[in-house]
């Protein structure tokens, strides 16, 4: 095969990734190796139409003729391949419109094998490692990793979970915010989960704001790590184990590339990366300073056990807890997505640890309300953010940084708390509701909302089903109210 360029990275362990990249040849080549990409579980996009052909020929012979050795991290090579992208993106349209070809889908692809052999791979996608020092009220990192679908008590009993948990501040009344995985994900980035009661190939619309919003605008590195991820930005729905074809990395458990307002952005696409770039940053010290960190389905414990889990946890993560790349005033929260007992409550074990835990808090509990809106609004009241004006604004902030903030823990009665089921949205499967409008009138606990979601949603603020900052959040059994419902339950002399 012609090859101009190769970067070959080996690491040892079970967890560690080999990667290998390489451009295209010929045509034949590329065929070959889009062929054995798709027999090894990689979802790939289809070339579609004439015009597709040709571009692609073209950065093939631009790849073969300039090459891109010693490039990879040119600057000027990605502004030329930039120029040149655009320049027969322009001239495929002009073709399209006038023929009425179909508009290509056009990537760039960087290949991720989990495996000992060097794997076949095209043209790569580019990858960010972006870094910043924004000192926080309480932390300066915010660690996310999620595991899987357990009762609470049972995780609790795990010797290793139980491990993390006198290390830390276990949270006694955490909540996920429905069922299944999917909802909670999204929910925990964009403050709602818009009625997903299913784990479909859904896209929150680009309209929808998330934490990566709020970041960006205080120059707050972010990043998310997907195991067994096959390359950065994937936004294929799975990718399977070569040997089992079994799923190990799935979509729904990435919560930002389900969002178009990152899925659609390349530059955002390029900090969604997988364990083998985690590692990577962490030698570099180049870790962001917000992380969610998915493990895949085997050591997550969906497709496996909490026993299988927790082992995994206590390999990945006490190493880590030393390793001052890692813990660096920062905040690390350990918790699962649900329980597995729909018939229950919906409490999940979760644990907040690192060394900005006080040594007489180590070993300690708190039994504030929480649930995944609780992850937004630390965040926001940790670095000073704005908000999203969704179920965000009135979620308590963890005790702990509350303490630092000045933000006040409301209570309710947490024995009445269910939410075992999603209420209607545009994605709910049989009950539908319109995208729920922001409140960009919020204003709590000092916080107000983003600017750019007022500028979108300012005026349709008759139609919020988000007033007053609620603690308590809406499920199937008390979903939310629109305003023009409201209105004409009144009118029936309903309460």
């Amino acid at each position: 095969m012609h090859t101009t360029h190769q970067d070959i990275v080996v690491k040892g362990g079970s967890h560690h990734f080999d990667r290998y990249r390489t451009n295209i040849g010929t045509p034949e080549e590329e065929r070959g190796i889009r062929s054995t990409l798709r027999k090894e579980g990689a979802e790939l996009p289809r070339h579609e139409g004439p015009h597709v052909k040709m571009l692609s020929a073209s950065f093939r012979r631009y790849f073969r003729t300039g090459g891109r050795q010693g490039q990879a991290k040119n600057v000027t090579f990605y502004i030329q391949v930039a120029v040149l992208a655009v320049g027969f993106a322009i001239f495929a349209s002009s073709i399209g419109l006038l023929f009425g070809v179909k508009k290509p889908k056009f990537w760039l692809y960087t290949y991720t094998r989990p495996t000992h052999l060097l794997p076949l791979a095209i043209a790569q996608d580019y990858t960010l490692s972006p870094v910043s020092y924004v000192q926080g009220k309480a932390f300066n990192r915010f660690i996310t990793i999620w595991l899987e679908n357990t009762d609470h008590n049972k995780a609790a009993g795990d010797p290793n979970i139980a491990f993390f948990a006198k290390k830390g501040i276990t949270l006694n009344n955490y909540f996920g915010v429905t069922h299944p995985s999917e909802p909670n994900y999204v929910a925990a980035v964009s403050g709602d989960y818009y009625g997903i009661n299913n784990d479909d190939d859904n896209i929150i619309p680009a309209n929808v704001s998330t934490v990566v919003d709020l970041l960006e605008e205080k120059g707050i590195s972010w990043g998310e790590y997907q195991e067994y991820m096959p390359y950065t930005g994937f936004t294929g729905k799975s990718f399977k184990e070569e040997k089992t074809r079994k799923n190990r990395y799935v979509k729904k458990h990435n919560p930002l590339i389900m969002h178009a307002s990152v899925a659609d952005v390349p530059d955002r696409r390029a900090c969604i990366k997988n364990f083998t770039m985690f590692y990577e940053d962490l030698k570099n010290n180049k870790l962001p300073q917000w992380l969610f960190i998915t493990p895949d389905q085997q050591n997550n414990g969906h497709d496996t056990s909490i026993t299988y889990a927790g082992k995994w946890l206590r390999g990945f993560l006490e190493p880590l807890l030393e390793d001052p790349h890692f813990i660096n005033n920062t905040l690390v929260l350990v918790t699962f997505d649900e329980n597995d007992t729909y018939s229950l409550q919906n409490r999940v074990f979760s644990i907040i640890l690192g060394d900005v835990v006080p040594k007489d808090l180590v070993g300690s509990s708190d039994k504030g309300f929480y649930n995944h809106y609780s992850e937004l609004s630390t965040v926001q009241a940790n670095w000073g953010l704005k908000s999203l004006g969704r179920y965000d604004v009135g979620a308590n902030v963890f005790d702990l940084v509350a303490q630092k903030t000045g933000d006040s823990i409301r209570t309710l009665d947490v024995s009445k708390v269910y939410l075992n089921e999603s209420y209607p949205g545009i994605f709910h499967r049989k009950k539908y509701a319109p995208l729920p409008v922001p409140d960009t009138d919020a204003s709590f606990a000092g916080r107000t909302v983003f600017e750019s979601i007022k500028n979108i949603w300012g005026k349709l603020q008759s139609k919020s089903v988000y007033k007053g900052a609620p603690l308590s959040i809406p499920s199937l059994r008390n979903p939310p109210i629109y305003p023009r419902e409201s209105s004409r339950r009144k009118r029936r002399g309903g309460n």
